[in-house]
């Protein structure tokens, strides 16, 4: 795995290599994966949306219809082989997370801002502090601004910042 040391904070490279390595992941890769996903998807919300979009990573992970890890259920896309490669690398637009396989660089731009949420996602993980679920058990959201299809056959459960959670009903 390549790593990247920035200002003291640890920064996988290409989260896709966590995914190919097929490892057991240490605490601290989860940490980061919840962390790099929190980032991409709400580092512009404040404590509620962060906590909501990392509550639906948690109920995936514990969701049996899901993989069951952090960086598994962060990194979880329909994948393709590489023409350049030959390794595997997600298809545009089918990952369960849009930053990513949407064609964008996912590189930590906000080095500030990506301590901040690290930190929290640090505190998440800790095993002794238990969280509150502001989604109700949601797996899933999407921004405002989108309707998607999938949308109707889930409960919506909740509206915070930006985004709308809805939770897929158990079997």
């Amino acid at each position: 795995m390549k790593e990247l040391i920035t200002a003291g904070l640890l920064f996988v490279s290409s989260p896709i290599e966590l995914l190919n390595e097929k490892q057991i992941y240490s605490s601290e890769e989860h940490i980061q994966c919840l962390a790099v996903n929190m980032y991409h998807e709400a580092r512009n919300q404040g404590t509620a949306g962060r906590l909501a979009v990392s509550a639906v990573v948690m109920n995936r992970v514990n969701d049996r219809r899901f993989p069951n890890t952090v960086c598994e259920v962060v990194l979880q896309s329909q994948m393709k082989k590489s023409w350049k490669t030959g390794l595997p690398i997600p298809i545009k637009n089918r990952c369960q997370f849009s930053w990513y396989c949407d064609g964008k660089s996912d590189e930590v731009k906000d080095k500030e801002s990506y301590k901040k949420i690290l930190d929290f996602a640090r505190l998440m993980m800790h095993n002794d502090i238990k969280f509150v679920d502001i989604t109700d058990g949601a797996t899933h959201y999407h921004a405002d601004y989108v309707s998607p299809s999938w949308a109707k056959t889930k409960t919506r459960t909740t509206e915070i910042g930006d985004h709308i959670f809805y939770r897929w009903e158990k079997r």
